[in-house]
């Protein structure tokens, strides 16, 4: 048995190197034939995306500076005068430290106005949602957006406007109007001070019913005078900056709003509350199930949205009209009609009706708007890969519609630095664009 078993083990030895060496060989050409096959057998490369021209610019701040130039606000600017000139309608470049598609084609800014939530959505700097808040409607997305639009949108019912909003808006022009007339006469005034004056009191009565010249709504107006400085200044919060000091006034205002929404609690807590006031913070506080901070923060976009691009529109309609005479004739045989109506009807106040046969006051509104150019562009983000007129716009990308570059454009408008409110008279694809663009600016 021994000498059998020291056979076997003289025979496993033996054979042993060649059973190592097959092993051995067959490991190695297994391993070659591995690499041989990704080398050959590589994955297809993804093709790449054939971007809009243009160029980075800096490192980190791209083109930024450039591109936020002032520049009157009837004009593009050097700048997308000379990239556009260059490059095209459509280019790309590095913006707010991203990289980005900038559009100043009208079928462009159309598609990304029409396919908003679905390939595009709100994308807004971090700074705005540092200042206005995380529930602002400007910074929000999705369905948080949606939400926040629709309370927005159901307090300004067809309803309201006509039973609450017309009268309001009247009762403070006049409240304006007779400011201007001292009895010693030759009184001197900002315009643009003014609009922003009756747009700010205008806002804050329908959102938390504060009167004009009371003193809590100055202080408030100039706090927030001072919140506004630092949201269009440099997202610098150092003791000392704008941006710093807007942060400061976020604080006191929402001291404000809060201190009117704990006293509104109370008030409706009460059986016998028999008056309410019929304003934002009473809608949203019986009509949604926002929470405080939410409500917080939708006051103050709405505060800041809507006094923002009222004034500029207001104080810019004066500018223009300043200019032109045979505009301001034409008004003024408008409303003095409206007024000969009304005393034949017996009525002291405006009407709906009234609002409607404003049909030349609404050409010179719309031609404001696009004129002026209150808002220049949006900030938009692409959610999905995009494919538009040869180019790609990769996901995850920002894009800015210029809607200054449309509203300017000598291929859609003709003589389109010249103020014309005769041109609204006659309805064609672009003036509806224009109206479309104007209306964005809300979202």
């Amino acid at each position: 048995m021994g000498a059998m078993m020291a056979s076997i083990t003289s025979e496993v030895l033996f054979f042993l190197p060649f059973i190592l060496l097959a092993l051995l060989t067959f490991y190695t050409a297994t391993v070659a034939q591995c690499h041989g096959a990704r080398r050959w057998r590589r994955p297809t490369k993804k093709k790449r995306p054939n971007l809009p021209p243009g160029a980075p610019g800096w490192p980190l701040v791209g083109e930024t500076f450039g591109y936020l130039r002032p520049h009157p606000a009837t004009s593009v600017g050097r700048f997308m005068e000379q990239h556009v000139a260059r490059y095209g309608k459509i280019y790309r470049s590095s913006l707010f430290g991203e990289r980005t598609v900038v559009s100043a084609d009208a079928g462009l800014n159309r598609y990304i106005l029409q396919n908003e939530g679905r390939l595009f959505e709100c994308s807004y700097p971090r700074s705005i949602g540092g200042i206005l808040g995380k529930w602002s409607m400007l910074v929000l997305v999705g369905d948080a957006h949606r939400e926040m639009r629709a309370i927005s949108l159901n307090f300004l019912s067809s309803v309201r406007l006509r039973a609450v909003l017309l009268p309001e808006v009247e009762r403070h022009t006049l409240l304006v109007l007779r400011s201007w007339c001292p009895p010693s006469g030759g009184a001197c005034f900002s315009a643009q001070h003014e609009a922003k004056k009756f747009t700010f009191n205008l806002m804050a009565k329908n959102i938390m019913s504060m009167d004009p010249g009371e003193e809590e709504t100055e202080r408030l107006r100039l706090e927030y005078i001072t919140f506004m400085k630092g949201v269009v200044s440099a997202p610098l919060n150092f003791p000392g900056t704008a941006y710093w000091k807007a942060l400061k006034s976020r604080a006191s205002i929402l001291g404000v709003i809060e201190r009117k929404m704990e006293d509104r609690l109370q008030k409706m807590s009460k059986e016998n509350s028999s008056v309410e006031e019929d304003d934002l913070l009473g809608w949203a506080l019986k009509q949604s199930n926002l929470s405080k901070e939410q409500i917080l923060d939708l006051l103050l976009s709405l505060l800041f949205a809507g006094h923002e691009t009222s004034s500029m529109a207001l104080a810019l309609a004066i500018f223009f009209l300043e200019g032109c005479p045979k505009a301001v004739q034409e008004l003024r045989e408008e409303h003095l009609e409206i007024a000969r109506r009304q005393r034949l009807r017996g009525a002291s106040k405006l009407s709906w009706e009234d609002y409607k046969e404003m049909v030349f006051t609404q050409c010179v509104i719309n031609e404001t708007l696009r004129l002026g150019n209150v808002v220049r562009f949006l900030h938009r983000k692409v959610i999905r890969d995009v494919h538009y007129n040869g180019y790609d716009i990769p996901r995850g990308w920002k894009i800015l519609p210029v809607l200054a570059a449309v509203h300017l454009d000598s291929s859609l408008y003709e003589d389109p630095n010249q103020f014309n409110p005769w041109r609204w008279k006659v309805s064609a694809s672009p003036l509806q664009f224009c109206k479309l663009l104007s209306f964005s600016l809300h979202k």
